[in-house]
Parts: C-alpha cells; structure tokens; sequence
C-alpha cells in the first residue's frame, strides 16, 4: 500500500517537476558581454520555454545588450545577481506591439520588456533591467530634430504588461528608461512586491503605472522617479483600475508621489494605499483626478508622511474628456468624485513650490459637477507662510477642460490650509497647520460647497 501511494504521489508530482524546467539564456547563444545584442537568444530561450509548457527562463550574471524581449505564457524570467539586461540606445530596433495615446497627446507603446494577452508570467531576481534612457535620448535627437514634445513617445518604456493575468513582479531593480518604467495595462491578479525603481534623466520616466487593471497588489517598493512615482490611470473606459492594496511604499519624483489620473476614462474604485513615505517631491505629494470620465469612488489613502513636498494634496473633479485609444473608444461623459477618505497624513511641504506663496491642500470639481463626501481626517502640514493680503483676494481659474495640475489653479490659492470649491459633504477632521511664518491668508476657504469642520 506504502509503496503504491509513494508512487502515485511521484506521478502526480511529475508534471510539476517538468513546468519548473529552467531555460538558462547561455545555452541558446546569448553572450552577456555587453557588446553584441542577446535579445534575440533570451528570446529562443524565452519560446523555448513557453513551448515546453513553462518554467524559468535563467539570466545569469553578465551584461546583456537587448533590444525588446517578449514574455509568454508560463515563463518566469530570472535575473541573478549582477545580471544586467541593458536596453540598446537603438531606438528603432524596439517593437510597438500595442500602440496607444498618452494624456498629452502623443503615440506611446514601445517596450523593452513586453507581454501581451499572456498568463502565468514573472519576472524576479537580484538582477537588474536598465534602459539607458538619457544615452538612448542624446543618439535620438541626432536625428530626429522635431521639438522634445513630438518625439519623446518613440522612446521604449522599459516593462508592459498588456491584458496579462498572474503577473508577478518580485525583487528586480528597473532603471533609467526611455520613457515609462513600468506600465500595467487591462491586467488582473498582479503582484509587485521588493522591486527597486531608479529612473530619471529624461522626461516621463513614471515609476508603477497601474492602467485599468484589478486585483493588484503592491508592497514594500522604493521608487525614485523623474515623473509621477506611483501612478493610476485608464487609458480606456472599458476597464477601470478595482481592488488594489498598495502598502509600504518610498516615494520621490520630480512630479507627484501618489496619483489617480491624468488619463482617467475608466473608473477608480476599491483602491487602498497605507504606509508610505513621501519625499522630495516637485509637483504634489498625493493627486486625485478624474478628467476624463472616471466615476472615482471608495478610495482610501492612509499613514503618509512627507517632507518637502510641494503642495501635499491636490483634488481634481474636471472635464478635459480626452480619449487615448482613438480606434476602441468613444468620449466618455463628465465623470464622478466620491467617497474618498484621506487620514492619518504628517507632512512638511517644501518652502519653493508651484504656488507662491504655498498652501496646503486644494479641492474642486467645476460648476454642477461636484467632489462629494471627500472626507480628510488627522491631517497636520507644516507651511511656509507669508502670505498677504492681497494673495487672499486672489482669483482661482476654473479650468474646466484644461490638463489637470497644481500650476494650473496658481500661481495664488487665497488660503493657505483648505482652499475648496464645488464640493458637497466635505468632512475635515482634526486637520491643522504648522506655519513657518505668519499668513494673511485664511486658513480655510470653500466656495460653491458644504463643508463640516470637526476639531
């Protein structure tokens, strides 16, 4: 009987024992010397892989010149430590394997590292993935000599995961891109854990990009980034971004440290952030938009510090209602902003910021359309002051229609805590503020709402 149950339980083992078949990259030709391109070696291995039913693909240590690698069904690609995969400066060798348009307007899509409609896929390791994004940016622009704004999207984002399920990411370090560092698009059951991100030197080097994808979960990441470190959108209205856990996170960038939108046609709903810390940002600590149609609702963003972040909160119910995948969607209507609670923040904004002199925390939606039950509770900012009277009497635009940021409701706010505008049920509990240096400016302000004060 013994002997029987031992040799059903091999057989059933068996089929495992052959999917953990490991694939290592040097066996199907690849060099890692640095010099010659390996990316089309990691790839034999990586179909190797696939067609054997899955496993891991190895990636041993060496430095391995790429242009784009596609993963597949089953394959987990494993870096070891002081492994490099180095993208080429190359720009044009790089595939576009799903084409779409970014919040200003400009084609998008290149990658280094891509999976498309793939299941079961990982990359992990003590290794490393570097893009090369200010040398790749110097050979570009010897040839292509449109203005920055035009040319940056043929630049290769250095992970996309398109319409992917059973994504991990685990352990890796991501630097210096083309463009984004990472973007998740339509994906389900993803998980991001340990991953390092150093990537900035040139524009739009966004950290984690979550696009319309649901059951996320993110964990104990540090991220330093040239654009938005940690960043939602929904660059489609046909799946939005639902049940996502994001906790102990670092944060700092040269734009904002948390951030829901620009790209916002497809909802954000069920998202729960806690335990971060923000740092050294220059354009927002924690930004929420809804631009484009997005009904953003049951969010909760909790135990936050920053320091020197300029302006710690900004709240944005607008109607740009821009559309990305031109060919798939259609312009969405004016979106909703509901249901958000924000606590337990300490902050120390940064005295220089985009609005002169700074506040602390703006809200608004636009006429008939309203931010509701936004609720903000033990809050405490630490300000610059030095306001004056005369800053108190300033104008704020309405901007209905215009690309949603901190500069485009300065470059005054005529409060320096609160200032609020077409919002109903607002709750600030126990919110208070530190000033440097006095201020005539009122603390608190809302315009076009109803707001409940709770000490």
């Amino acid at each position: 009987m013994k002997k029987n149950l031992l040799l059903l339980l091999v057989l059933f083992a068996l089929p495992f024992a052959l999917q953990a078949e490991t694939f290592n990259v040097k066996k199907y030709g690849a060099r890692g010397n640095g010099k010659k391109l390996d990316s089309p070696a990691i790839q034999k291995a990586i179909d190797a892989c696939h067609k054997a039913g899955g496993g891991t693909v190895l990636v041993p240590a060496g430095t391995y010149l790429s242009a784009t690698i596609v993963l597949k069904d089953n394959v987990t690609l494993h870096l070891e430590k002081d492994a490099l995969i180095l993208g080429t400066t190359d720009y044009k060798a790089y595939d576009n394997l799903d084409p779409f348009t970014e919040g200003l307007g400009i084609d998008v899509g290149w990658a280094l590292l891509v999976a498309v409609d793939a299941k079961n896929v990982a990359l992990e390791g003590e290794g490393a993935i570097d893009g090369q994004g200010s040398a790749l940016k110097e050979r570009h622009i010897k040839t292509d000599t449109r203005p920055e704004g035009q040319r940056w999207g043929l630049r290769p984002f250095l992970l996309r995961w398109v319409r992917c399920e059973d994504i991990r990411v685990e352990g890796v370090t991501l630097k210096y891109a083309g463009a984004w560092t990472s973007h998740y698009f339509q994906c389900r059951n993803v998980n991001i854990h340990n991953v390092t991100i150093r990537s900035f030197g040139v524009a739009h080097n966004d950290g984690i990009n979550i696009d319309g994808c649901q059951h996320v979960r993110i964990s104990n990441c540090d991220i330093v980034s040239g654009d938005d470190a940690l960043c939602f959108k929904t660059t489609s209205s046909k799946m939005g971004c639902d049940d996502i856990i994001v906790t102990d996170m670092k944060l700092k960038s040269n734009q904002a440290g948390i951030k829901m939108g620009t790209e916002s046609m497809g909802g954000f709903e069920n998202i729960k952030i806690s335990n971060c810390h923000i740092y050294d940002t220059k354009n927002g600590g924690i930004k929420l938009f809804s631009v484009d149609g997005a009904h953003l609702r049951n969010v909760e963003i909790s135990n936050i510090t920053m320091d020197e972040v300029r302006t710690p909160m900004l709240f944005r119910l607008g109607a740009r209602l821009s559309v990305f995948r031109k060919h798939e969607d259609t312009r969405q209507p004016i979106g909703v902003f509901e249901n958000v609670v924000i606590r337990n923040v300490k902050a120390v904004a940064a005295d220089k910021a985009q609005l002169t002199p700074p506040s602390g925390i703006l809200i608004t939606g636009i006429p008939g359309h309203y931010i509701t039950n936004l609720t903000l509770e033990d809050i405490h900012i630490r300000l610059l002051g030095t306001g004056t009277p005369e800053d108190a009497l300033s104008e704020v635009p309405e901007a209905i229609d215009k690309y949603p940021e901190v500069k485009t409701f300065g470059p005054k706010i005529p409060a320096y805590g609160v200032w609020a505008r077409h919002v109903k049920g607002l709750k600030l509990k126990n919110v208070t503020f530190e000033l440097k240096n006095p201020d005539a400016r009122p603390e608190i302000i809302c315009e076009d709402g109803d707001m409940q004060i709770y000490k």
